[in-house]
């Protein structure tokens, strides 16, 4: 339960709307997370901000859509990453207003109440290819779960210098930047020498046999000389977007 969710209970109780056990009852129905295979974190949007995200790697769509459920029993928005096209199918049957993104292997079902949220703040996010954009948008997605405003600007990698400096005024402005590139990893470096905003560097399985699956583009982004651009792991478009989103937050904090 999150802290505004809290209070409105806590006044509830406060005016008599609501008596002690009522409130209790509605307190720990939030608390513990069921089913038996999945021990649901459902107070870490009051302690993080945002609600446990669903990793659907490795699960079952049986054991995905129990904990989607509990989330949406929970009245807590539902983020599932790194869903299989099987449980895209299920999901998709099952909550057809959700939003699924089958490039991004991505879920979003916002909770009653949640739906028109206003974004705050600004993250661009950068690919040097056409191949680094599932990755990106699993981060954009990520992001704009969180409440942050989102724009994707593709393929500006530094082969074509001219392209990334044709789109400078688009995303120099942003509270954080987010730069997916695979092959010679080298886009975020020189994106962290043209603006003042943190860089958030993410590494790409795409490439030849040197590239050793991102291995390469991940130790050039550790390297990078820009002294304001930090790295995740290969891959890891959520990392990425859920700390640029928090970066965005805390910058557009009223």
């Amino acid at each position: 339960m999150g802290s505004e969710k809290l209070e409105q209970l806590l006044e509830q109780i406060r005016s008599g709307k609501l008596s002690v056990a009522e409130g209790l009852e509605q307190l720990s129905s939030t608390q513990v997370g069921t089913p038996v295979y999945a021990n649901l974190d459902l107070d870490r949007a009051r302690r993080c901000g945002f609600p446990e995200v669903i990793l659907a790697e490795g699960k079952t769509p049986e054991w995905l859509e129990g904990v989607v459920a509990r989330l949406i029993q929970a009245k807590q928005d539902c983020f599932a990453t790194r869903l299989n096209p099987e449980q895209s199918l299920r999901l998709r049957k099952l909550y057809p207003d959700a939003e699924l993104d089958e490039t991004a292997r991505t879920f979003l079902l916002r909770a009653q109440g949640n739906e028109a949220i206003t974004p705050k703040g600004m993250v661009a996010f950068l690919t040097a290819g056409t191949g680094d954009i599932p990755v990106a948008r699993e981060a954009m997605n990520t992001a704009s779960a969180l409440g942050v405003g989102v724009k994707l600007i593709p393929d500006v990698g530094v082969a074509g210098l001219h392209r990334l400096l044709n789109n400078l005024s688009s995303f120099k402005d942003s509270d954080a930047i987010v730069v997916v590139a695979g092959m010679d990893g080298a886009l975020p470096s020189v994106v962290g020498g043209l603006v003042d905003c943190p860089v958030i560097a993410v590494p790409t399985s795409i490439g030849y046999g040197t590239c050793f699956g991102g291995l390469s583009a991940l130790l050039t982004m550790l390297n990078a000389c820009s002294a304001n651009v930090t790295t995740v792991n290969i891959d890891a478009g959520f990392k990425a977007g859920y700390v640029a989103a928090l970066i965005a937050r805390k910058a557009n904090k009223s």
